[in-house]
């Protein structure tokens, strides 16, 4: 106990939470919870529809969430980190009992709905995981807080340290940090692909456990509900899209991850080994490989169908979804009425949500586009792609060169009205309907009312 009480320092909470809270910022942490654990009329918070900071739950809330570091102290000297040990800049640490009481009192001003712990190296990973198990237990136990906890699980701490935790937090993450581990030799010295794989694999099999034991015992307490993520930094290292693609679908598969979250490079220290930025931070690459990432959990997609090593970067203009489509046309246009629900996920404009709905829709009757408007498919982008009744929305070239005009350009994009349908004025000598090609008298005899 006095190992933990004298971490404490002669700074104030004030000037802790300020440095902490900043220290915190490049910890990616905005996604849903998972977890919906009700209050119990005794203790105090809940789960309920819950996320972390900035997020929004499924009924639309925007949900907060206190991020902190326990310490920015840290014996690693990764070079992209502000953190790292070589760097000139105010230390401080919590106490697990200083924790504690900003996530309550924050909590009861209504201002977060739950907390996201992660850490610095403070000694060694073990002791560092010791603090980070104390501050859970303190908060569940003495404190009696219900609410969401994310916390980081250390690599290379006590794997008993680990499993402990794991019971008091709602969901864990083990950083993988840099996408290969050529990577993490060249930037992170300190850190293995190994050790960081470890925890991953503990975590993922006691969430099989702890599943299998809820299966026979209903009262048995859970480990890591809302599932572990992982982060990955993008842009650090010489990693394509591709190649940082591959790792996250082989971390789905592999170690059932719940999220991996990508994070553009900002040089924060200004290492001379670190990539120069003169376009600043790659942040549509980051966005490209979200949207990805999204294909890949969601949509059926796998990593070798959006990119490969002769195309191992996604295109800038169009999302990865629209640039599958406009190189497999052979594919398109899909016939709404009749296409599986599998088929429906690849059309660009119809999500997840749409795409059931058209198949719940269609079994009461033909859909049309008005009826595809109101069911939330995206017509601008979905009306290159898709048929209702064996009809298209307007004619179309099934072209790559047109489409991708179509989806890029503003002035070529299909102009819609208020309620998703196209339009277009007729002018008097519109032709659209002759067989031949109106005539100059024609157009004279049109102007002076003698047709």
């Amino acid at each position: 106990m006095m190992e933990y009480l004298a971490l404490g320092g002669g700074q104030s909470l004030t000037e802790k939470l300020q440095i902490l809270t900043d220290a915190a910022k490049y910890d990616v942490a905005c996604t849903s919870s998972g977890v919906e654990r009700k209050g119990n009329g005794r203790d105090m918070g809940n789960s309920i529809a819950a996320g972390i900071c900035h997020s929004f739950s499924s009924d639309g809330r925007c949900i907060s969430l206190l991020k902190i570091l326990l310490t920015n102290e840290c014996i690693y000297d990764c070079r992209y980190c502000q953190n790292r040990c070589s760097n000139d800049l105010p230390r401080a640490t919590f106490t697990p009992e200083e924790v504690c009481t900003l996530t309550m009192e924050f909590y009861r001003r209504n201002y977060i709905e739950g907390l996201f712990l992660s850490s610095g190296i403070l000694r060694d990973p073990t002791f560092t995981m010791e603090l980070l198990y104390r501050t859970l237990w303190l908060l569940r136990n003495r404190y009696r807080f219900r609410g969401y906890v994310h916390v980081k699980a250390i690599p290379g701490a006590e794997p008993e340290l680990i499993r402990r935790t794991g019971f008091l937090a709602d969901r864990m993450s083990v950083n993988l940090e840099l996408p290969t581990a050529a990577g993490l030799k060249a930037l992170a010295p300190n850190k293995h692909r190994k050790s960081i794989l470890t925890p991953m694999r503990q975590i993922q099999s006691g969430i099989l456990a702890n599943r299998n034991e809820l299966a026979l015992y209903r009262s048995a307490p859970h480990f890591v509900s809302g599932g572990q993520s992982t982060q990955v930094i993008v842009g650090a290292t010489p990693e394509s899209d591709w190649q940082i693609l591959n790792v996250a679908e082989s971390l789905y598969q592999k170690f059932d991850l719940k999220r991996v979250f990508y994070s553009a490079f900002v040089n924060v220290t200004g290492d001379k080994a670190l990539p120069a930025l003169p376009g600043g931070p790659p942040l549509l690459r980051e966005h490209r490989l979200y949207q990805a990432d999204w294909l890949l959990r969601f949509y059926g997609f796998r990593a070798s169908e959006l990119l490969d090593e002769e195309r191992p970067y996604f295109n800038v203009l169009l999302d990865p979804k629209e640039d599958w489509a406009v190189r497999h046309l052979e594919c398109f246009p899909v016939e709404v009425n009749r296409a599986p629900l599998e088929q429906l996920l690849r059309v660009p404009g119809i999500g997840v949500k749409s795409a059931r709905r058209i198949v719940a829709a269609r079994r009461s009757a033909a859909l049309g586009f008005h009826d595809l408007k109101k069911i939330g498919v995206v017509l601008k982008r979905a009306v290159y792609f898709i048929t209702c009744s064996g009809r298209l929305m307007y004619p179309v070239k099934l072209e790559e060169d047109a489409i991708v005009r179509g989806l890029t350009d503003g002035k070529d994009r299909v102009q819609f009205g208020s309620d998703g349908m196209t339009y277009r004025q007729l002018s008097l000598f519109d032709d659209g309907s002759f067989s031949r090609p109106v005539s100059a008298l024609e157009r004279q005899a049109g102007a002076l009312g003698e047709l």
